[in-house]
């Protein structure tokens, strides 16, 4: 049985975005899947912040590396959700021909809105570049030559305008995912998708909580907060009791 391995984007500032999104791909997936976040601390020296707001902004980026050079690997930003099987998306691999070294949701937009995670002390500018949001979902094919460049020092050495732009690959070894796979919350008009991606902001943030597609994440949370016969409630309030409401 294929066993699908998937990276995910871990920031401290934001830890429940994570396992919001694991609980999302565990109650979906009909395969085993192999979740693992690409947390700082795992990564020895190699500093996946830089100048990114994000603390795995550069470290996804070592993926086909972290794989061995070997087999496919799935890459999502920790801020999203899915309501779909995630093994659809892994089975885009075969519709790629030979050459493609990744596929990903080729989004072509400039961002309505100046400010990111708004009202938190993650607040920052919003920056428009091309190619934005590209590197947010990415299906890798870690055995292509092309990617095989991508060591620590490599990916170290590089800015970020060169890496989320795919500029080590020529443009015909980037195959394009279907849009449903990376909708752009509050950026892409309001529609179903298979992929939320909360991308200004999560709705556990106070600004975000009532957006589009929000139900969505604050179902998987409500799910992952169970404990027995506890309702999420009491589970949250006595969590926040035992840590002082931090």
């Amino acid at each position: 049985m294929d066993n699908v391995r998937i990276f995910v984007g871990y920031d401290p500032r934001e830890a429940i975005a994570y396992h919001v999104f694991a609980q999302s791909v565990i109650e979906h997936s009909s395969v085993p899947v192999s979740l693992v976040p690409l947390a700082a601390g795992m990564l020895g020296k190699f500093n996946g912040q830089r100048d990114g707001s994000n603390a795995f902004t550069f470290s996804r980026y070592l993926i086909p590396y972290l794989c061995d050079f070997i087999g496919w690997a799935i890459f999502c930003d920790g801020d999203m959700v899915v309501t779909r099987d995630i093994v659809e998306l892994w089975n885009e691999k075969e519709h790629m021909v030979f050459n493609k070294a990744v596929a990903l949701v080729k989004h072509d937009y400039k961002t309505r809105h100046p400010r990111k995670y708004v009202g938190t002390t993650l607040e920052s500018r919003n920056i428009d570049y091309p190619r934005k949001n590209w590197s947010s979902v990415v299906l890798w094919n870690c055995s292509h030559a092309a990617n095989k460049v991508l060591t620590p020092e490599y990916v170290g050495d590089k800015s970020g305008d060169f890496l989320h732009r795919f500029q080590w690959l020529s443009d015909d070894q980037i195959a394009s995912l279907p849009p449903e796979w990376n909708v752009l919350v509050r950026e892409d008009p309001p529609s179903g998708g298979a992929l939320f991606h909360y991308t200004l902001g999560i709705p556990g943030f106070d600004y975000y909580k009532d957006d589009y597609g929000s139900w969505h994440w604050h179902g998987s949370l409500v799910r992952a907060l169970r404990c027995g016969r506890d309702k999420p409630s009491t589970v949250v309030k006595r969590a926040e009791e035992r840590v002082g409401g931090v």
